[in-house]
This record gives C-alpha cells, structure tokens and sequence, in this order.
C-alpha cells in the first residue's frame, strides 16, 4: 500500500483547507484509514479516523465539529476536510492505513502503532 498526501499550504485563522491522501496497491473499501498531526517539538497525535467499510469514524476531540474525514473510492482517495482552523491546528499532517483486510473489532483508529503504512505528510499552517 502507498499512500501521497498533498493540500496543504498556508490559511488564515478561521479559513478551511482539504487535504487528500491518494492510496494505491490496494482496494480503499479494505483498508481502515487515519489522518495525524505533528506540530513542531511536539509528538505525533490522531486527528480522524475511517473504518474499512467507512461506516465508522472517529475524532480527535481538538478537532471533533470542525474536520471532517470522507473517501472516494472512485478516486481512491482519502480526505480530511477542515474548517474553521485555528494557529494550534498548525503541524505536518500524515494520512495512515491500516493493514488490507482488517475487520472492526480489530480497528483501533487512535493507536498509532497499529497502523502500517504511513504517507510522507502535509504541512498545514495556519496564520493568526
């Protein structure tokens, strides 16, 4: 599986920005999906999460009413569409994929370690 993340860029505060991840190798319906964050002297964090089926999803609490986490399958593409972004919202942002295959009682969308593949990241800074 690989995974390209592009979109980011510079926003003002309060300002809304679509980050893509485009996965290839395998079928997106089987693959759980994530997206984290890395700001600057600061560890990796989760930001959202897709179950296999997309029936599920998860957020982190920072974020939770203003991203948003969708996939077109079409396109095998996953996105992370954020609004209403704030200064602390600035970091490097990665889309991450679970093994091809992995059911839901075996998806843990905010435990980094259980993800197998990673993208090479975004930078996405947000201007006060």
């Amino acid at each position: 599986v690989q995974l390209q993340a592009s979109g980011g860029g510079l926003v003002q505060a309060g300002g809304s920005l679509r980050l893509s991840c485009a996965v290839s190798g395998r079928t997106l319906s089987s693959i759980p999906m994530g997206w984290f964050r890395q700001a600057p002297g600061k560890e990796r964090e989760f930001v959202a999460g897709m179950s296999r089926t997309a029936g599920s999803t998860n957020y982190a609490d920072s974020v939770k009413g203003r991203f948003t986490i969708s996939r077109d399958g079409a396109k095998s593409t996953v996105y992370l569409q954020m609004n209403s972004l704030k200064p602390e919202d600035t970091a490097v942002y990665y889309c991450a994929a679970y093994k091809p295959g992995t059911i839901l009682s075996d998806w843990y969308p905010r435990n980094e370690a259980r993800y197998d593949y990673w993208g090479q990241g975004t930078l996405v800074t947000v201007s006060s």
